[in-house]
């Protein structure tokens, strides 16, 4: 039978699913979890999405994700892929390790947005033994908002504070009430939480990305110096920087296949055009040269 078409929009908030299949955990251990908080970090930085709560579990896990406008199946399958990747090689086994593909649900208005958080956070409630320790679980959200901390540098509190007025004592003690009793997402909000006349600053601004693909090499080539056709030129080092950068930002902001990629820089494999993506995403996060590249293209553009 032929897989069901998945509801998508790039610009959508969704919760996620993701579950190991039967004979498995998905995270036999502490590390392994750390390792699915990088790889979220790692194509954080690629795909500019957002995360606004999390919950890993030993044999699931669930984000809240704001895809950013990017494309959710991207995000998920980058994740996903490496982690599998991972995971077979350290306990030396092959084949399947997520059960089928990743589960989505679009959240389309606030009160959902509410439950669904809350559904996430009391995930822990069937392996603690007080409520105390849904509170502190270490691979939750909560403890983040709690803590006001963000120990995996992947999570962003602002939007849901300011939806749910969290910076208010009262309505973050509503929020806790909600969680703790919080079965199914698909239930009725029952708590109130109340406007006290706070600034909001949640609204949503989306990455449009709809950038000409030589726009991208245009900037590229302009911002480290070089004639726009040096990106053309294979089998020289000196221009391999501006090549992995262009790759990098036209996968990021032109919504264009790895294929698409390859016609643009022309006489290049799909497999190179990944390594030179992978390279320009180091050195986007890495090198000083190119730290503000991502931010002062979005700018001039």
């Amino acid at each position: 039978m032929p897989r069901v078409a998945r509801v998508k929009n790039d610009f959508s908030i969704y919760h996620i699913m993701v579950r190991s299949i039967s004979e498995i955990d998905l995270f036999k251990e502490r590390e392994d979890k750390l390792k699915y908080f990088s790889l979220i970090k790692k194509y954080q930085l690629k795909y500019q999405f957002k995360i606004y709560s999390y919950c890993l579990m030993d044999n699931h896990g669930h984000l809240l994700l704001d895809c950013n406008g990017a494309d959710i199946s991207r995000i998920m399958h980058s994740i996903n892929f490496c982690y599998a990747q991972y995971y077979n090689r350290k306990y030396k086994r092959h084949g399947h390790v997520f059960q089928d593909r990743f589960k989505s649900k679009i959240v389309d208005t606030d009160e959902y947005l509410a439950m669904v958080s809350a559904y996430i956070h009391n995930n822990p409630k069937d392996i603690v033994n007080t409520k105390q320790e849904i509170l502190d679980y270490e691979f939750s959200s909560l403890r983040e908002y709690i803590k006001s901390s963000n120990t995996y540098e992947i999570l962003n509190k602002n939007f849901l504070s300011d939806i749910l007025g969290l910076f208010s004592e009262y309505n973050f003690r509503s929020y806790i009430r909600l969680v703790l009793k919080c079965e199914d997402y698909d239930e009725e909000l029952d708590v109130e939480f109340v406007n006290e006349g706070t600034e909001y600053r949640g609204l949503r601004e989306v990455l449009m990305r709809n950038k000409e693909p030589i726009k991208v090499i245009e900037f590229v080539c302009k911002h480290g110096k070089f004639e726009k056709n040096h990106v053309y030129v294979k089998h020289n080092r000196k221009y391999t920087h501006i090549r992995a950068l262009s790759c990098f930002l036209m996968s990021c902001f032109c919504n264009i296949t790895q294929k698409k990629i390859c016609k643009v820089i022309g006489n290049i494999t799909q497999s190179r055009v990944s390594e030179l993506s992978s390279l320009g995403l180091y050195l986007a996060f890495n090198d000083d040269k190119y730290k503000n590249i991502i931010n002062d293209f979005l700018l001039s553009s």
